[in-house]
């Protein structure tokens, strides 16, 4: 079964899917190996762990190869952030091709001019509401599987108020959208009327720290949301606890003193399918 298939079929179960955030092969394999339905790749994530910040600095071709590494390593879904499309309707259209070859499930497309900043950044700047329209419907006309779910992200909240956000979203979905995400709601009282008020399938954006409350994920599926992702968290910790050895090198000379907090050289091998590879070696050595 096609990923795209197999995330539709998640969705339509009714029970919410959570997706971390992951942003390589082994971040993703980490997500999958945890017994989550799918994996979110994230755009920030990804832009960070090559040194950049999340202003839309890296090209297309560096997130699609990224991307298909991904793919490649896991068996669940992976939801990709396509940022704004990178460029117009036609780099729109291109980006979602190339999305697809690379094997994602679904992707967001969000409504903020090139190139965009994180959704959680002061100072956005949105597109007018029929430039995104067009964005989408080039999007769907590009796209050859129909079961890869485009997700329309809106920025607009922060930019133009909750009452133009809910607008976009309707247009949004008339436009061809599957999904809609509205980002960066301030409170729990906003995140309930967005799920009152926008009919469909539904994304949220939880992580601690940002301009969104943190809500249970349980509450999100009794106010009808269907997807939550959770972007930076993985990342966040892997960062503290490269400090962290980094700190117990310059120290000691070595992590010994923090050895129950790192995983075995055998787990680590295991976790990459080392003996698997290494079988197929010789198998096809033989």
């Amino acid at each position: 079964m096609r990923a795209s298939a197999k995330l539709r079929n998640l969705l339509a179960a009714g029970r919410i899917v959570v997706a971390p955030g992951a942003y390589d092969g082994l971040s993703a394999r980490l997500v999958a190996h945890g017994g989550f339905p799918a994996v979110y790749a994230s755009g920030g994530a990804i832009a960070r762990s090559a040194g950049l910040p999340d202003l839309g600095l890296m090209p297309m071709t560096a997130i699609v190869d990224r991307l298909a590494s991904m793919v490649d390593v896991v068996d669940v879904p992976v939801i990709a952030d396509a940022d704004t499309g990178y460029g117009n309707a036609l780099n729109a259209q291109a980006a979602a091709r190339a999305f697809e070859r690379a094997g994602v499930a679904a992707f967001h497309l969000e409504d903020q001019t090139f190139p965009k900043r994180c959704g959680h950044y002061d100072d956005k700047a949105v597109v007018a509401t029929g430039e995104m329209v067009q964005k989408l419907q080039a999007v769907r006309d590009a796209l050859r599987d129909p079961d890869v779910i485009v997700i329309a992200r809106t920025d607009a909240l922060a930019v133009e108020g909750f009452a133009a956000a809910i607008d976009r979203a309707s247009a949004y979905i008339a436009a061809g959208a599957d999904m809609i995400f509205v980002e960066a709601p301030t409170s729990e009282a906003e995140i309930a009327e967005i799920a009152k008020r926008v009919p469909g399938l539904k994304l949220i954006n939880m992580f601690a720290g940002g301009k969104t409350p943190l809500v249970p994920v349980q509450r999100l599926e009794a106010l009808g949301y269907h997807l939550v992702i959770i972007p930076s968290d993985t990342q966040r910790a892997a960062i503290k606890a490269m400090q962290r050895a980094l700190e117990a090198i310059a120290r000691d000379g070595s992590t010994a003193a923090m050895a129950d907090d790192m995983v075995s050289f055998e787990e680590r091998e295991l976790l990459v399918d080392t003996a698997v590879y290494l079988d197929r070696s010789r198998r096809y050595g033989s």
